[in-house]
């Protein structure tokens, strides 16, 4: 719809967010390029917060020194998988990513499945990292200005703030994380640089990149605890309908927040190992996780820097609570013009031109949420953010596997696809490698998520999730046949 057409006289008798779904998408602010999508998916990986959070986790459940090998490893594979991916993003141009590659390779059942799968996964996650940063923010506060703040307030706070700014136009989103970004990327950058310099605890050692390190302790939780660090590039077709140049956009801000991911993982981790001294950073960040990655800015800077970082750990966090937010509401946006939803949440508000309709649930549901988890009384990390990424994680990782094997499905109907290489090679490769990660999640999904009840109720919530989906197709296949046969449409 041109612009032309939305100053016309008639035009402006329509309210503000109404407009039919399937022309909505028309409304969304196309202004985003290739670094405003990356800066979206780079802050849902939050450099420092998974540095901080995530690394010593790798340390200590691999017995090794190999995070660095670890975050390669993961980089490959999901950059295998991108190939696929983003081929198939130039002949499927409808912003459900998993959904919509899934149902356009596999069919509608599988597709809406997907489809509830994947809301679930980051709505959950959306949850879980936000009880993470009330924690977060609460420890900043009490450290460094000795005022003690209730976790749960803080992650109302958070809520509140992250759906302010997503009500409203997606370039403000892209502004604040952008700033949180370059800010802890920035010090970290300081913090390699001077470790590297000094040499580190014992001086400067390949080790932690070496093959031998696939042969230390159990490399294989270390390698699943990596992948987790990763959870949120793909997001990057959800901004299809808001980018400049959808066909060039999706597919560069792809690569290069898969790549930018993986060697800044591995380069920080590196130097963090070996800041600490690799023959002591498995006891040290068994001993201590928390403060394992900010004590290195001390030692080898300053008590200030270590200060920042704490500050930083919280604000890289709150980037990611942003970020799902926006992928969260999107996803809702889609679905709902698909009919799988309200399709009140499908509308598009003309100030903002945002789904803020969607937003708005989408920060209902988070709020709810974590009132409920403060309510029941349950831990902030140890239970709702460690049980809920743990679900998140097994939740996106099978959707990764199936959108592998939609890739080939789809492009083996398609004599005008691209190349084996797109098509078939890589996609194949990918799936061996997303198979082995998901047998490693099954198999230490009771580590994951703290025991076997949980595993088996969480797990059943991931299945009833897919279920749902299949059983929504089903209820439109036989009572609405005129909008099953929509949700084949791209």
């Amino acid at each position: 719809m041109s612009d032309v057409a939305l100053s016309a006289g008639p035009a402006l008798a329509v309210p503000t967010t109404q407009r039919a779904p399937d022309d909505a998408a028309q409304l969304l602010h196309r202004g985003l390029g290739v670094w405003s999508v990356v800066l979206m998916v780079v802050a849902a990986a939050a450099p420092l917060g998974a540095l901080a959070g995530l690394l010593p986790v790798i340390l200590a459940t691999s017995g090794g020194v190999g995070a660095p090998l670890f975050f390669l490893i993961a980089a490959v594979i999901l950059t295998l998988f991108a190939v696929g991916f983003t081929a198939m993003s130039r002949y499927v141009p409808n912003a459900g990513a998993f959904y919509s590659y899934i149902q356009a390779g596999l069919g509608r059942h599988l597709g809406s499945g997907a489809a509830a799968l994947a809301l679930g996964s980051y709505m959950v996650l959306l949850i879980g990292v936000n009880a993470f940063l009330g924690v977060a923010a609460s420890g900043a506060l009490d450290t460094l200005v000795g005022v003690s703040v209730p976790w749960w307030s803080l992650a109302i706070a958070s809520v509140v703030i992250a759906g302010l700014l997503g009500y409203r136009d997606i370039e403000l989103s892209t502004k604040v994380l952008g700033l949180l970004l370059v800010a802890e990327v920035l010090v970290i950058v300081v913090v390699v640089i001077v470790i590297a310099a000094k040499g580190g605890a014992d001086g400067l050692s390949a080790e932690p990149v070496s093959l031998s390190q696939l042969g230390v302790g159990t490399p294989s939780l270390g390698l699943m605890f990596a992948i987790f660090g990763f959870i949120g590039f793909e997001a990057t077709a959800v901004f299809r309908h808001e980018a400049r140049d959808p066909d060039r956009t999706i597919p560069r801000a792809t690569y290069i927040a898969v790549i930018f991911i993986g060697l800044f993982y591995a380069l920080a981790s590196w130097a963090i190992i070996v800041g600490v001294g690799t023959g002591g950073a498995v006891a040290s960040a068994t001993e201590d996780p928390a403060n394992f990655t900010i004590d290195v800015g001390r030692v080898f800077l300053s008590p200030e820097v270590r200060d920042l970082m704490q500050v930083l750990v919280v604000t890289s966090v709150f980037g990611v609570v942003l970020a799902f937010h926006n992928v969260v509401t999107r996803y809702q946006f889609v679905l709902a013009r698909k009919d799988l939803l309200p399709r009140s949440l499908g509308e598009v508000s003309r100030a903002h031109n945002a789904p803020s309709k969607s937003s708005l649930v989408t920060s209902v549901v988070a709020l709810i949420a974590t009132l409920f988890v403060w309510l029941i009384g349950l831990d902030p990390i140890a239970e709702t953010y460690t049980w809920l990424s743990g679900a998140a994680t097994l939740g996106l990782i099978a959707l990764m596997l199936l959108t592998s094997v939609a890739v080939v499905s789809f492009f083996r109907r398609r004599p005008d696809g691209p190349g084996q290489w797109q098509a078939v090679i890589a996609p194949v490769l990918a799936f061996i490698g997303l198979f082995v990660i998901l047998a490693l999640v099954i198999a230490n999904f009771e580590l994951l998520v703290g025991g076997n009840r949980n595993a088996v109720v969480i797990g059943g919530i991931i299945i009833a999730a897919f279920l749902a989906g299949l059983a929504g197709a089903e209820y439109l296949r036989r009572s609405h046949p005129d909008r099953y046969a929509r949700l084949q449409d791209v």
